[in-house]
C-alpha cells in the first residue's frame, strides 16, 4: 500500500474533518465576537490530555480581561498550546488571603476574571471555595464551565454504583490519622472516592484493608494520559498486586465500593475473627474501634470479647 493511500475507513474519517473544523471555528468565532460580560468564571481544564478541554472554556480563557491560576509555569503551557495570550496571575493556597480581595475587586469592577487550577475542575482539593462564598456574599455572579474531572473520571471507569458516591479528597498521610478518617465512612452505603500520593499507596491500601475488610475497589492512575490505567478487584488483591511493585508512578484515585448492609450482622464466631485479625495489626485500642465501626457494634461487647482474645494471643 502506498503511505498516502487511505483506505474506506480512514478516507470516511477524512472527509468527515473539514465539516468539524468548520463548525468548531464557525462556534468559536461566535464566543469569540462577544465581549464576555462580567464575573468570576471557574474554568475547567485538562487533567493530562490537552484535548480534553471544552470550546466554551477556550473562549472564556480567550476573553477573559484577567486568568489567575494555581502555577503560572503550569497554566502557560496549556494557553501556549491553544495560542491564548492573557493577564496571568497567580492564585493559591499560600496568597489566597491576599490576593482573594484584588480579584474580586476586578470583578466587582465589571471585569472577567477566570480561576483555573494546575488540572481539572476548580474548588475540587483546590484553592477557590473561600473565594467563591465571598463572591456569592458581594453578590458578584459566578459561572462553572464545566469539564475534565478526576473523581467523575475515576469513578465511571471502575465499575462499582455511581448512583450515589461520595469524594473525601486526601487522605491524611500519617497512618493514625489516616485510619481515624476511613473509620468515618465504614458505614457509608455510598461509593467512595480518595485522592492518595503514590508513594503512600501502598500503606493506605493496607489501611483499607483494616478498616473496610473485603470490598471492591478500583486504583485509576495517569487518567487521561499515555499510560493510564484503572485496575480492578478486591482491596486484599489491590494490596498484593501493588506490593509487588518496588515503585508506584502518576497521580493516583482510589475508588472502593460503598458498605452493604448486610455484612454488618455478625455471628459470634464472625465476631471473634475479626477482632483476631485486627489485633494481629494494630493495639487493643485501635483493634476494637476498627471493629466496632465497620460492623456498627457496641464498644463494651467488642472491648471484653478483645480482651480476652488478646490474652490468649499473649
Amino acid at each position: 500500500m502506498e503511505p498516502n493511500h487511505l483506505s474506506k475507513k480512514q478516507a470516511l474519517s477524512a472527509s468527515k474533518a473539514p465539516a468539524l473544523l468548520g463548525r468548531t471555528s464557525e462556534m468559536l468565532a461566535g464566543q469569540l465576537a462577544v465581549r464576555l460580560p462580567a464575573g468570576l468564571y471557574l474554568v475547567s481544564t485538562p487533567i493530562g490530555n490537552l484535548a480534553d478541554i471544552s470550546l466554551r472554556a477556550l473562549g472564556v480563557l480567550a476573553r477573559a480581561d484577567i486568568i489567575y491560576c494555581e502555577d503560572k509555569r503550569h497554566s502557560v503551557r496549556l494557553l501556549d498550546h491553544y495560542g491564548i495570550k492573557g493577564d496571568l496571575k497567580a492564585y493559591h493556597e499560600h496568597n489566597a488571603a491576599r490576593v482573594g480581595e484584588a480579584l474580586l475587586a476586578f470583578v466587582d469592577a465589571g471585569k472577567s476574571v477566570a480561576l483555573i487550577s494546575d488540572a481539572g475542575t476548580p474548588l475540587v482539593s483546590d484553592p477557590g471555595y473561600k473565594l467563591v462564598v465571598e463572591a456569592k456574599k458581594r453578590e458578584l455572579d459566578v459561572i462553572a464551565i464545566p469539564g475534565a474531572s478526576a473523581p467523575i473520571a475515576a469513578l465511571v471507569s471502575a465499575g462499582l454504583p455511581t448512583d450515589c458516591f461520595t469524594f473525601a479528597g486526601f487522605l491524611p498521610p500519617k497512618k493514625t490519622a489516616r485510619k481515624k478518617r476511613l473509620l468515618q465512612f465504614v458505614q457509608s452505603e455510598a461509593t467512595l472516592i480518595f485522592f492518595e500520593s503514590p508513594k503512600r499507596l501502598k500503606a493506605s491500601l493496607r489501611d483499607f484493608v483494616d478498616c473496610f475488610g473485603e470490598r471492591q475497589a478500583a486504583i485509576a492512575r495517569e487518567l487521561t494520559k499515555l499510560h493510564e490505567s484503572v485496575r480492578t478487584g478486591t482491596l486484599a488483591a489491590l494490596v498484593d498486586y501493588y506490593e509487588q511493585k518496588e515503585v508506584v508512578k502518576g497521580e493516583v484515585v482510589i475508588v472502593v465500593a460503598g458498605c452493604d448492609p448486610q455484612s454488618l450482622a455478625l455471628s459470634d464466631e464472625q465476631l471473634e475473627r475479626e477482632l483476631k485479625s485486627a489485633l494481629q495489626a494494630d493495639s487493643l485500642r485501635d483493634a476494637v474501634q476498627a471493629v466496632c465501626a465497620r460492623f456498627n457494634l457496641p464498644r463494651s461487647k467488642v472491648y471484653n470479647l478483645a480482651v480476652e482474645i488478646k490474652r490468649g494471643l499473649d
